[in-house]
């Protein structure tokens, strides 16, 4: 997910406690509005194989929304890389939408901005109350002991999907476990034109899921107990030279990788181009581009040894999509009606089926539709071996600047220049001196 210019980032995160009075769909009260009830602007963002594929999944529940209040609402699907720069940009600028997806990792960030309309008690209220979602998915809705700033929308984990005709050709008889195993079976695979995995190397978000459970793995963090970036200490820098390394040094991973940042790492899996990929709930996304159910498996991400569990056995961070409400949208009711629509139980179960992703509201999550075997590994990872990244307010610059970091870092690989530890040490200072001093 989610490539934004450092600079301009930071210049944008320094004004936006300024400018949240501005934000939104276009009331100048900073407290919404109800100055436009006909109509509503929502960002949606890139789940499925490509925008116009989103715009065929959610125009026809739009539609539906629209026949039932009256209300018309005007889509835009924003790819991953643009939309956080895009979010920051109408918080500054004052000119957004009234409702918009956001990443749940963003939740702190956002919230601490003041832009977002913070979802209290009450407001849970309008939408059927807060104990119809389960609680992993509440827990990325922003910082502890505040109102959420935005509603689960889609809950998703990280697997590995693997093609089984690809492992059989190469003699590989179970999905690999370990990071080693995951090497060794991509050395096999990496022939004939083809590669063991993919990866979004130029999307600095995803390069930052990757890096943080790495780091996990290796028992650290990006942060200090007390909030602090501490981009720099041993364990996070073999994490993200272990990612790194899957191209600069394993081998597995075409150097052209190091340009992806639009879902091509899916698309060379669906057209067998790879053998491997870690993605967020992908069956929907593969079926979309022909790729058969049945010519593919699933499994848990890997470890470092062992087998997934707490503390350095993660093998995936909590994702999942949230959807916010601009504080002075000029139709507070028309969003909030919206936001009741997306998250009912029968619009929950059209849209998590569409996009292979995990209902976060309890009663369609029940629902037999979601007891599927990829399911079964998703919904066991996030119950079992998941971790939320930092719900810190500087999160979405931490996303930003260490995936960033090791966009650049995946840059010198493809292009032949060594990645040392060295070298990750002095991208992650880099990258650490781009964070706000407080």
């Amino acid at each position: 997910m989610r490539s934004i210019r450092a600079a301009a980032t930071g210049a944008v995160m320094l004004s936006l406690a300024l400018a949240a009075s501005a934000c939104g769909g276009g009331s100048s009260t900073g407290g919404g509005s109800n100055d436009s009830p006909k109509e509503l602007t929502y960002w949606a963002s890139n789940q499925g194989a490509s925008i116009e594929a989103d715009k065929k999944v959610l125009q026809p529940e739009l539609d539906k929304f629209e026949k039932q209040t009256g209300i018309k609402v005007k889509l835009e699907v924003v790819p991953w890389s643009d939309l956080l720069n895009r979010i920051l940009t109408a918080t500054t600028s004052g000119q957004g939408p009234d409702v918009l997806n956001i990443g749940n990792t963003w939740s702190a960030s956002l919230q601490a901005t003041g832009g977002l309309l913070p979802w209290d008690d009450q407001q849970f209220e309008k939408i059927g109350g807060k104990d119809r979602f389960v609680d992993s998915a509440l827990g990325s809705t922003g910082a502890e002991g505040q109102p959420p700033a935005a509603v689960p929308l889609y809950s998703m984990a990280y697997a590995l999907y693997y093609n089984k005709q690809m492992f059989a050709d190469a003699g590989i008889d179970a999905p690999p476990a370990t990071w080693d195993e995951f090497v060794a079976a991509g050395k096999k695979l990496s022939r004939d034109g083809r590669w063991g995995t993919a990866m979004e190397g130029s999307n600095p978000s995803e390069n930052v899921h990757h890096a943080y459970v790495f780091a996990k793995q290796h028992g650290a963090d990006f942060f200090t107990p007390d909030g602090k970036p501490d981009f720099t200490n041993d364990g996070a820098v073999t994490a993200v030279k272990q990612y790194v390394d899957l191209m600069a040094k394993d081998k597995i991973i075409a150097p052209g990788n190091a340009e992806y940042a639009q879902n091509q790492s899916v698309s060379d899996f669906a057209k067998g181009r790879t053998g491997m990929l870690l993605w967020q709930s992908a069956s929907a996304n593969l079926t979309s581009q022909g790729m058969s159910e049945d010519a593919y498996g699933i499994a848990p991400v890997p470890v470092q040894s062992g087998t997934p569990g707490a503390g350095t056995q993660v093998n995936s961070m909590v994702a999942g999509i949230n959807l916010a409400v601009f504080k002075n949208t000029d139709n507070l009711d028309g969003a909030t009606e919206f936001v009741k629509f997306m998250t009912s139980d029968t619009e929950q179960k059209i849209l998590n089926t569409a996009y292979s992703s995990i209902p976060p509201v309890k009663a369609a999550q029940a629902d037999p539709a979601f007891n599927t075997p990829a399911n079964a590994v998703l919904k066991d990872t996030l119950a079992k071996s998941a971790v939320a990244l930092p719900q810190v307010p500087d999160e979405s610059q931490f996303e930003n600047a260490v995936g960033t970091a090791v966009k650049e870092l995946f840059a010198d690989a493809a292009a032949g220049r060594p990645v040392t530890t060295d070298s990750v040490k002095a991208a992650l200072t880099k990258a650490q001196q781009q964070m706000p001093t407080k």
